[in-house]
């Protein structure tokens, strides 16, 4: 029996839903509905547009084959009715109907459904600060908006750029902005890092070194309290510790579902204001589904509730719409929200829970951080990637994963071959053992991401003891204060510059002199070993906890870790 389907909203899940719906029952209609006049485009494609490395914003809405994906695509070629520039402005539950209105010309409608979907996606935080509608404001979240930033960028007129957030999508305007168009360009973030949440206060570091050794300016722990500007455009920023000039002003202050219309139709929604589905993205009405960032979905390391608003996501559970929209029982269990984003040199990439996440949580957990070479360390094309783990120590559960490098194919190929282990609540010993594929060319006999997990089971079975790479540079910027001897055990001319810098803090011994330089180690103190990357340092330890020396820590990443800290040692 043929349905009418009516989708609200045509970006990512709404197009996806409406077209694996009609190849299943093509003999039913679907009516897909957007505010907006242009339709099914990436977002998360955006900041590369603004930088240039997209050429047209027509990029963002084409198929691999080129052709734009438009009102009258879907006509054609999926045979689905569109609606652009029209709002739905109110649901009837029970007598199944959506009131619609035109935006551009005011007329309404209705339209009866036997079973709709809510895709209206997220909407851009916007605090009530003051100067809000002057000129030059933008979040950055359409086509529209994202031509008048790269407009304005490639005609000269912007020397100044301020970001306010430093989430994914703040990041990757900076990097759009700073790097391909040489603005001057500040990064406003309230919290005390860079992307909170998603890395680790170490990892943090890394990344706002990448960012600020490239002219970015961060501005942590500060707030935004008012713009202001001269003629309607806006000039200036005020924040509670300065005032920044500024042409351009890019709000990246999170998102939040867009769900007023459920919310007035008697949809269930969390605290948030996200929808609740069930493994089926069915909401508790069950003629109506939704996905993408209108909903929440259990996390699968917590299992708690979830918001993860990535369009990787709402594609995913469009298809799974799709398919229950003609009577399927495709399901959608959660996610551990896997995620990337591209720097200058670094990328970044993780899933799952951080340590300081895992902690809030509740978990018992440990990070343990390793530098080493994504491939074989012979092989001419390499780089030094860092990998962070995280476990909860009663049970050997891993909680999650986050990592760095400059290979950002490398490291997300990592990240991911961890991800089906976060959902099955595997153990380190699991990771250990992963399978990897090998050769030279792209990895190492033992492969980083089982390494990680080896000195993991180390740490936990207390036979390595190790400061993280903040941690070192904590204790290295104290160290009048502490009472610490500082070896690094590298071969000599390594370690010579260092001994040269600080003659009377930095100790050169290398492994192989170790057992005859004992002498050297004064007793009672606590002693700290650097290598390159961890792996001479961890041999060290165990050579001096054999000849006697007990308070011995291994810094964890080495020498790499602190020059991608930008720790200045």
């Amino acid at each position: 029996m043929s349905k009418h389907v009516v989708v609200i909203g045509a970006v990512a899940l709404g197009p996806k839903a409406a077209c694996r719906f009609k190849r299943l029952e093509p003999h039913s209609k679907v009516t897909l509905i957007d505010q907006c006049p242009r339709i099914s485009y990436g977002g998360c494609g955006i900041p590369y547009f603004v930088s240039g490395e997209v050429n047209s914003v027509t990029e963002l809405q084409s198929t691999p084959y080129h052709i734009i994906r438009d009102a009258e695509f879907f006509r054609t070629n999926k045979d689905v009715d569109v609606l652009t520039e029209t709002r739905a402005t109110r649901i009837d539950r029970a007598a199944k109907t959506v009131e619609i209105l035109n935006v551009a010309t005011g007329k309404t409608d209705t339209l009866h459904y036997d079973k709709l979907v809510l895709a209206m996606g997220s909407k851009a935080n916007l605090p009530p600060f003051a100067g809000m509608d002057l000129k030059g404001i933008t979040p950055a979240t359409n086509l529209e908006e994202a031509e008048m930033l790269r407009d304005a960028a490639a005609s000269g007129s912007v020397d100044k750029c301020v970001i306010v957030g430093a989430g994914f999508i703040g990041l990757e305007m900076a990097v759009a902005f700073a790097d391909m168009w040489g603005i001057e360009t500040t990064v406003i973030e309230l919290q005390d890092q860079v992307l909170p949440g998603f890395l680790s206060k170490s990892m943090a570091q890394m990344a706002l070194h990448d960012l600020e050794d490239k002219g970015v300016t961060v501005l942590l722990g500060e707030s935004v309290k008012a713009f202001e500007g001269e003629d309607g455009t806006v000039t200036r920023v005020v924040t509670n510790k300065r005032t920044i000039e500024a042409d351009l002003v890019v709000l990246s202050a999170g998102v939040s579902p867009n769900t007023a219309l459920a919310r007035e139709a008697g949809i269930d929604c969390d605290t948030r204001g996200a929808i609740i589905v069930n493994e089926f993205m069915q909401t508790n009405d069950p003629d109506i589904y939704s996905g993408g960032d209108c909903v929440t979905i259990p996390h699968l390391v917590t299992g708690k509730p979830g918001y993860f608003p990535l369009g990787s996501m709402a594609n995913r559970q469009g298809r799974v719409i799709g398919t229950n929209l003609a009577d399927g029982k495709a399901t959608f269990p959660g996610a551990v929200g896997g995620w990337v984003v591209k720097l200058f040199e670094q990328s970044a990439c993780g899933a799952g829970l951080t340590i300081e996440s895992a902690l809030k949580e509740g978990y018992d957990a440990i990070s343990v951080h390793v530098e080493q070479f994504d491939r074989a360390h012979f092989f001419p094309e390499k780089a030094l990637m860092s990998l962070e783990l995280v476990v909860d120590k009663p049970t050997r559960r891993v909680l999650g994963i986050q990592g760095m490098s400059e290979l950002g194919d490398a490291l997300t190929a990592r990240i991911n071959a961890v991800v089906p282990l976060l959902k099955a609540h595997a153990t380190v010993d699991e990771v250990s053992n992963l399978e990897v594929v090998y050769s030279p060319p792209f990895a190492s006999a033992m492969d980083i991401v089982n390494a990680v997990a080896n000195v993991t089971e180390n740490v936990l079975e207390g036979r390595n003891h190790m400061v993280s790479p903040s941690q070192f540079a904590t204790l290295w910027a104290n160290r009048d204060a502490e009472d610490i001897f500082f070896i690094d055990t590298r071969l000599a001319p390594n370690a010579v510059p260092y001994v040269e810098k600080y003659p009377d803090a930095w100790h050169s011994i290398p492994n192989e002199e170790i057992r005859n330089r004992i002498a050297e180690i004064p007793a009672g103190k606590s002693v700290v070993v650097v290598c390159n990357t961890g792996l001479r340092s961890y041999e060290a330890m165990l050579l001096l906890n054999e000849l006697g020396v007990k308070d011995v820590k291994s810094a964890a990443g080495g020498m790499v870790a602190q020059k991608k800290l930008g720790s200045g040692i």
